[in-house]
Formats: C-alpha cells, structure tokens, sequence
C-alpha cells in the first residue's frame, strides 16, 4: 500500500511540473500528454499572461483526467466510455486553450491539432 501511494505521488509530481515544461519548450517527444502539448505549441509563442492561462487550464483539466483514471494509475485498465470521456475532456480543453490565443496562433494551433498523431498509440483525440 505505502509503495502505491508513493508511486502515486511521484506520478503526481511528474505530471504537474512536466506540462509547464513542454508548453514552454522543455522536455522532448512526441509521446503522452506533454507530447502532445508541445506538438499543439509549436511555432507559437505565448505571452506571459496567455501562458499563465495555458496552464491554468492544463491543470485544471490534468485534475479532472486523474479523477478519471482507474485505480492502477494507467490508461489500459480504463473502460471505453471512460476513454470517451477523456476524449471529450481533452477536446474541450483544446477548445479553451484555443481562446486564449490570438488569431495567428490559432491558425497554427489549428495546423498543429490536424497534425496530432490519431489512435491510442500515437496519443490523438479522435474527433477533431
């Protein structure tokens, strides 16, 4: 139980800082949420107050995600309205990183979304 809760925490801690990092560049591939985030921000630079937001809203969504998630921590043991759900999460919070954003860094962030890897593997939401 203990090694669980510390996993858990560590895991925690990882997907707080890593998705600061990767939307400000750090960190690299193409892999996973913080893949994903540098891939939809690529070729756009955020002002302070827009990057505050962007994160802002990456938490606030990385929270309703791991409320989500089945007890073992990981994707595979998730049912697929749960996977439905996260779709759709990670749709409308694509949706509200999007008004944050110029209208220039829309158009990229547009490009870049159509540009996403589809499927499990690749870490795509589907529906676009």
């Amino acid at each position: 139980m203990k090694y669980v809760r510390v996993l858990l925490m560590v895991l925690a801690a990882i997907v707080f800082v890593a998705p600061a990092s990767q939307a400000q560049g750090g960190g690299g591939g193409g892999r996973g949420r913080g893949g994903q985030m540098t891939a939809l921000m690529a070729n756009i630079t955020l002002t302070a107050d827009q990057q505050a937001k962007v994160d802002s809203i990456t938490a606030a969504f990385r929270e309703q995600r791991m409320a989500l998630m089945p007890a073992g921590g990981g994707m595979g043991g998730m049912d697929s309205t749960t996977r439905a759900k996260m779709t759709e999460m990670t749709n409308k919070q694509y949706d509200d990183i999007r008004k944050v954003l110029t209208e220039e860094q829309a158009k990229v962030f547009d490009e870049n979304r159509k540009n996403l890897p589809q499927g499990r593997r690749g870490g795509g939401t589907g529906e676009r």
